[in-house]
């Protein structure tokens, strides 16, 4: 039985595996803050109910031969195998499950003896493991290293109205989380901004007070026995406090107060004021720059119109365009800016074509004929040893061709003759 959970809880050739990919794994597969503080009890608890499933998937089953009497005989029964407990096993954690397989592997020879000895005696196997052998759990109602009783009583901890910190495990304060509209330390009275509507020995029922009581003695505005923050008790009742019109509110420079029932809300001031009094141009304390006094109003200068104090946009082909608190300078109409100054904006001058730079497929074929015609009648000349009959054909052929390519070419043929080209 030497190394029974190892073999079953690492399948992989570790000693095979490179070093860096180890502690890559290994970085993985460390649980992050929150799942490290997962209870140690509940990862146990997690162990011992897969491990229950597995007997349930094992209960009919047997070695697997052919002769099972046999087997029975011969052989431990298969209901307290090793085989069995192997496949049992199986299934207990997941690969990706660190937790569980390094609790598992720490508690290998506790899941053996307990197999193999004490099973008869501790049915109960969560309890034999992880209360009695591993001591990372306590019965429910009890908390900490010692299993101390939570507040309460371990038969109804925290009155039933909240949950005991720690509760059932070996670690925790003890200390009673109520439900909303409980308090105490024992979760047996009303919380804040509620109140007692029903008691009697085994049941307290606590209803919300009136919305801006901390504390009240029914469910009217008129019972309110203290107010919550942003309100001032008065005859019983909570009215609102105005803090804008104290010196409980706080807001920034350029900002403005709105009261709010119970509390207030700081708004920024309009774009032209600098401090204000309220929303809008007509409520600044003073005109921000770019804006004037106009009676209560700060309004827009136009500098465009010549409104400020000095000459704006005063670059060659500029233009000015007036925006709210201030302006801006364009290119004119017709001009674009390049490098900072305003340049005529005109399409870049083309590069002169050759000759030969728009030929079109017709006029490529043209000239083939033109080409082979000449060396044709060339040919031809030479055969009739100069006689002037041929000459005059040859001579006329190649006018004819040239006649006909330069027809619709003869403004282009010309203009390109006569610069050069």
């Amino acid at each position: 039985m030497n190394d029974l959970i190892s073999s079953v809880k690492m399948p992989f050739p570790w000693k095979k595996t490179p070093l860096l990919v180890f502690f890559l794994l290994f970085f993985l597969w460390i649980p992050s803050p929150s799942s490290s503080q997962q209870e140690p009890c509940q990862s146990c608890r997690s162990l011992t109910d897969n491990f229950n499933k597995g007997l349930e998937r094992t209960q009919r089953e047997n070695f697997g031969g052919g002769n099972t009497a046999w087997e029975e005989e011969k052989l431990a029964k298969y209901a307290n195998s090793e085989t069995r407990l192997l496949e049992v096993l199986e299934g207990v954690c997941s690969k990706s499950d660190f937790a569980c397989n390094q609790l598992l592997e720490q508690s290998e020879e506790h899941v053996e003896r307990w197999w193999f000895h004490e099973q008869q005696q501790h049915p109960d196997f969560f309890q034999w493991l992880c209360m009695d052998a591993l001591r990372l759990c306590c019965p429910p109602g009890t908390y900490g290293p010692d299993c101390h009783t939570c507040p309460g009583g371990a038969q109804k901890p925290c009155s039933g109205y909240g949950q005991c910190d720690g509760d059932g495990t070996r670690g925790g304060t003890g200390l009673c989380m109520c439900q909303t509209g409980y308090g105490g330390p024992f979760c047996s009275e009303c919380g804040d901004g509620y109140y007692e509507a029903a008691r009697n020995d085994s049941h307290l029922v606590c209803a919300e007070c009136y919305r801006a009581c901390g504390r009240c003695s029914g469910p009217e505005d008129s019972s309110c026995l203290r107010c919550k923050r942003g309100w001032m008790l008065h005859d019983r009742r909570c009215i609102d406090i105005d803090e804008c019109g104290t010196d409980m509110a706080h807001c920034r420079a350029n900002q403005f107060c709105i009261n709010t029932e119970g509390s207030y809300e700081c708004r920024d001031c309009a774009k032209a004021c600098i401090g204000c009094m309220g929303a809008g141009p007509s409520r600044c304390k003073k005109c921000n720059k770019g804006y004037r006094r106009d009676g209560v109003k700060c309004l827009d200068v136009n500098e465009c119109a010549g409104e400020a104090e000095e000459p704006v946009c005063t670059g060659a082909n500029e233009a000015c365009e007036n925006t709210d608190g201030s302006y801006r300078c364009i290119c004119a109409e017709g001009y674009v800016r390049k490098e900072g100054i305003c340049e005529e904006d005109k399409p870049p001058d083309a590069p002169e074509k050759g000759f030969f730079d728009d030929i079109t497929d017709d006029e490529v074929v043209v000239l083939q004929q033109m080409f082979f015609g000449a060396i044709i009648c060339a040919l031809a000349t030479l055969a009739a040893k100069g006689d002037m009959v041929f000459t005059a054909i040859f001579i006329g052929a190649v006018a004819a061709m040239a006649g006909y390519w330069l027809s619709e070419r003869s403004d282009r043929v010309l203009d390109g003759f006569i610069k050069g080209r």
